[in-house]
């Protein structure tokens, strides 16, 4: 997966690893789970940014953040998001209506989503052709979304979590687990910085898990 990702972030491939090694906390996923996720959709997102791969990792970052948040607060699957984003990549936009956020599974319907967003944030100018009409490139659409669901307030929601609730607490641990069960066959890997992600995690875990044992067993 690294390699993936070095084949095709090359000089920016460092920021999407550091990325991937703090989605444990940001997306609840474990670094492989967060590469994999970018290489299936980051062809395009280079594309749509004329090959800047700076720019990519950045928006790569927050389309897997901002899926994320929306399962964490819609309820809806991580698969079943990840599908819709992999069909705008392909300029599919028949799934949108998985993000539950309003807007059909059309393009017209993408076009409003991507029309309001401009709406919401004056700094947000999507791209068009010569004849005004929305290029509905796949940055763009990543950067709409984005925006809609700031406004809506899905944004941040699994970082919150990660911190506040028993069930994205013992998520962020379970991915740091997963991270650190990778490492021990990495011989580049630095065991004690993942050691530490587990500990931490399982002491907020921990934290959120305790004080609903203690009523329980009052209750009881």
């Amino acid at each position: 997966l690294v390699g993936g990702v070095e084949t095709l972030f090359k000089d920016s491939s460092d920021i999407v690893q550091r990325y991937a090694e703090n989605a444990y906390k940001t997306a609840g996923l474990s670094a492989n789970a967060y590469m994999e996720t970018v290489t299936s959709f980051s062809a395009s997102l280079l594309q749509s940014l004329d090959g800047d791969t700076a720019a990519a990792a950045s928006a790569a970052d927050m389309a897997i953040s901002d899926m994320s948040d929306n399962g964490n607060k819609m309820g809806t699957s991580m698969e079943s998001i990840q599908n819709a984003y992999q069909g705008f990549a392909k300029q599919n936009y028949t799934m949108l209506d998985n993000l539950k956020l309003g807007y059909g599974g059309t393009k017209t319907e993408m076009e409003r989503l991507i029309t309001d967003a401009e709406g919401l944030n004056s700094a947000f100018k999507a791209t068009r052709d010569e004849n005004g009409n929305l290029a509905m490139s796949f940055a763009d659409i990543v950067q709409a979304i984005h925006i809609v669901q700031d406004d809506m307030g899905i944004t941040g929601t699994t970082a919150r979590e990660a911190g506040e609730t028993i069930s994205g607490s013992l998520g962020s641990l379970s991915a740091a687990w997963q991270n650190l069960v990778t490492g021990f066959s990495n011989p580049d890997a630095d065991l004690g910085a993942l050691i530490g992600n587990v500990v931490s995690s399982a002491e907020t875990a921990l934290g959120n898990l305790l004080p609903v044992v203690v009523q329980a067993m009052s209750g009881i």
